[in-house]
């Protein structure tokens, strides 16, 4: 229950659907929300209703239900990276400490909730609010960190690649190739030819 008491709740956009109908019009209520620790952890969701409070309280639910955690480093993102959704992409570039969060709309609302300190952001394309913010999701899921890229690799953190080591009389080790039989036919070829 703590953890919900500390998550703030941001707002990003409300729009209002009207729906022409024989008697008049039935107007409807969509809204994004992001909700957020400032510690790494965010979660956005969306909700409809016919009035504003419910469709504010449907996508808060749902924002703090669906949170995902977002790899820091120092108080910025780790790397370059572009999220895409629909005809919206969006760019966001770790900066130096005491940038602060140079990012507007939904992004920054994205941003300030996860606790990014320093980011450089740009949204191309569509600047429809909804997907600026699914966008921004989308890029924050491909960011990684350079522990989790040597894990994938293989490598140990902090480790180099092994370079084949001297034979002790001094000599190098040659390590032998295998060649296809096809390839070494046409190697053979080639060898006779010239």
């Amino acid at each position: 229950m703590n953890q919900q008491t500390e998550l703030t709740e941001t707002v990003v956009h409300i729009n209002r659907v009207a729906k022409v109908v024989k008697g008049g019009k039935n107007f409807s209520f969509s809204a994004v929300v992001v909700a957020g620790d400032g510690a790494g952890s965010v979660g956005y969701g969306t909700g409809k209703a016919r009035e504003v409070p419910p469709a504010i309280q449907k996508a808060s639910e749902q924002a703090k239900r669906d949170m995902v955690r977002v790899p820091l480093v120092g108080g910025t993102v780790p790397h370059l990276v572009w999220g895409r959704w629909g005809a919206t992409r969006v760019l966001l570039r770790p900066a130096s400490p005491g940038t602060g969060v140079i990012a507007g709309g939904g992004v920054r609302a994205v941003m300030e909730g996860a606790g990014v300190q320093d980011v450089l952001t740009k949204i191309v394309g569509s600047r429809n609010p909804f997907n600026v913010v699914r966008a921004t999701f989308d890029a924050l899921s491909n960011l990684m960190t350079s522990d989790q890229v040597r894990r994938l690799r293989g490598t140990e953190p902090g480790g180099s690649a092994e370079l084949p080591e001297d034979e002790p009389n001094g000599e190098q080790r040659v390590v032998p190739v295998v060649l296809d039989d096809a390839i070494a036919g046409v190697v053979d070829k080639e060898g006779e030819a010239s």
